[in-house]
């Protein structure tokens, strides 16, 4: 996933405070917390799942992309973006799309309709104000929590980067390390993934 599940639940927790009492009035914050992320994991998941399928697409071309000098991740691409435009799928990857954050505007836009959809259908929600206003802070909200989170990972990356010897990216190495500086990056920031 684009997100990581803790970003994606403490996401979910932010729009519900942020929306709450002025937007949405609710006796069960949890409840409106488990919608939310439940929305946002969805949507990301979308297009988990179209990667998959257009990997075990490829898999059995994989004998003649090779005898024909064809690139892998053209193919992919090419594949991915076909049946994107097939299946309206909303890219979620901002930085396929110039963004400067994981999550394109687009996505966010998407996410922030389904989102307010999902909390309208809610026996346990109402709606304080006009969906649209609702939408649009769902959007800030994500929005900035995104941009901190891009700002975190080009630390963290800085971070990595700046070690005596070469790391290279991918390995379980660099893995560990990244969560390790990314999180305590989001702490200077006062956020706690792991609440």
């Amino acid at each position: 996933m684009l997100l990581a599940r803790e970003l994606v639940a403490y996401l979910s927790r932010r729009i519900v405070t942020g929306l709450s009492p002025q937007y949405l009035e609710t006796h069960y914050p949890d409840a409106a917390v488990d919608a939310v992320a439940a929305v946002i994991e969805a949507e990301l998941q979308v297009e988990d799942r179209l990667n998959e399928e257009v990997r075990e697409m490829l898999s059995e071309y994989s004998e003649y992309m090779r005898r024909e000098g064809v690139s892998y991740q053209e193919m992919f691409r090419r594949i991915k973006n076909t049946l994107m435009s097939q299946r309206k799928v909303i890219r979620a990857s901002g930085r396929d799309t110039g963004d400067a954050m994981k999550l394109s505007r687009d996505k966010v836009n998407d996410i922030s309709h389904k989102v307010v959809a999902a909390l309208r259908k809610g026996r346990d929600f109402r709606l304080k104000k006009d969906a649209n206003e609702m939408r649009l802070e769902i959007v800030r909200i994500m929005t900035d929590l995104l941009v901190t989170e891009e700002k975190v990972d080009r630390a963290a990356r800085t971070k990595i980067r700046t070690q005596k010897r070469d790391i290279p990216e991918g390995t379980e190495e660099w893995d560990l390390l990244h969560r390790r500086y990314y999180a305590e990056e989001m702490k200077k920031l006062g956020i706690d993934l792991g609440r």
